[in-house]
């Protein structure tokens, strides 16, 4: 049996983001050939279980995001030294630095999902930026087998350290909670984290006087940015301000209900909301970067502006209803080849060995 321990993640049960989505859809495979210990966060956990899903629990008193996730981290790193597991699977790279470090002592099988170029993100300072991109190359450097959840992850990690990477992104089947309608209600839909990089403004000026209204899901009370938009753009008819939808078959019902879907993001490797979404075999319009086009497969419908986007809505009438549910059909094909979660176990499991 191999002995799995994960780091860098808040927790499961999930509660955050893709990282913990990722490794509560993982454990589903803690049998007789593996064994998962997960590092949680004992701040983001009122109820603290021993094991959830055959996995073993372990809290930390780090809080795992912002400056902390350093600490938390290597503390996890530190306390798996004492445990021998086989393998530690790393989340990201904040607390990479330890690595070398962490390499001498132990005889683990080190595999590193290094996330999406964090220190590429606009929300980060210089100092920010420098202390992740050494991380990253720490992690690569010292890492047994890195781990690239996108095809320009995996050109970036070749070119930039002469090492080849497995690349494996995301499940998405998990979304799909009850059966489709195979109908829709009229509106566009988009959902991501309140951030610039996203594209959130661009995507609000497009639809001002849309003939497509327009739902958007999203954080927006969490920064300044998002209170400015949501003040802004909440008075405008046609376009929908939603808060943060948790509730996994009212989010069901939002994505099954659109008429098209509008990913805005420009940065992070492939995205879990986007390979989620494909599974609703709905027209998705994307975001014009090398991410998205390989997350997509070069088959959704792409923009690189507000001009562009708006071009897109007005036209969707003249393209036809068959020409867009075939658009739709594309992305749920690729979805089933590419981004269900026993194919991604499989493959994470297979870099145990």
């Amino acid at each position: 049996m191999k002995k799995v321990f994960v780091v860098g993640t808040v927790g499961i049960p999930s509660c955050y983001g893709g990282f913990e989505t990722l490794v509560e859809n993982l454990v589903e495979t803690s049998t007789s050939e593996v064994k998962y210990t997960v590092f949680c966060s004992k701040q983001e956990y009122a109820v603290k279980l021993d094991e959830y899903k055959g996995a073993k629990l372990m809290y930390l008193p780090f809080k795992a995001n912002g400056i902390q996730s350093i600490f938390y981290d290597i503390y996890s790193l530190v306390k798996s030294l004492f445990y021998r597991p086989d393998v530690v699977l790393i989340l990201g790279v904040s607390g990479c630095v330890f690595l070398p470090i962490f390499k001498l002592f132990s005889g683990s099988k080190v595999v590193v999902n290094i996330d999406g170029l964090e220190w590429r993100r606009d929300k980060w300072g210089r100092m920010a930026r420098a202390f992740l991109k050494l991380s990253e190359k720490l992690a690569v450097t010292f890492s047994d087998t890195v781990i690239s959840d996108n095809q320009a992850i995996y050109d970036h990690v070749l070119h930039a350290y002469k090492k080849h990477s497995e690349v494996i992104a995301y499940g998405g089947d998990h979304a799909i909670v009850k059966p489709l309608s195979g109908n829709h209600k009229g509106y566009a839909l988009a959902l991501c984290r309140i951030e610039p990089e996203n594209n959130v403004e661009l995507i609000l000026q497009a639809f001002v006087d849309s003939p497509v209204p327009l739902k958007f899901i999203g954080n927006w009370h969490s920064s300044e940015f998002g209170r400015q938009l949501k003040a802004t753009y909440s008075k405008v008819a046609g376009i929908e301000l939603i808060e943060p939808v948790y509730d996994p078959e009212e989010l069901f019902d939002y994505r099954d209900q659109c008429q098209f879907y509008v990913h805005g993001h420009s940065a992070g490797g492939t995205n879990p909301s986007l390979v989620e979404m494909m599974f609703f075999a709905k027209p998705i319009f994307a975001f014009d970067c090398n991410f998205n086009r390989y997350s997509t497969a070069e088959q959704a419908i792409y923009f690189d502006s507000i001009a562009s986007l708006k071009a897109l809505i007005w036209s969707l009438d003249k393209t036809g209803k068959n020409a867009a549910d075939k658009v739709g059909r594309s992305m749920s094909d690729l979805a089933l080849q590419r981004y269900t979660w026993k194919t991604v176990r499989q493959s994470y499991q297979a870099l145990y060995e």
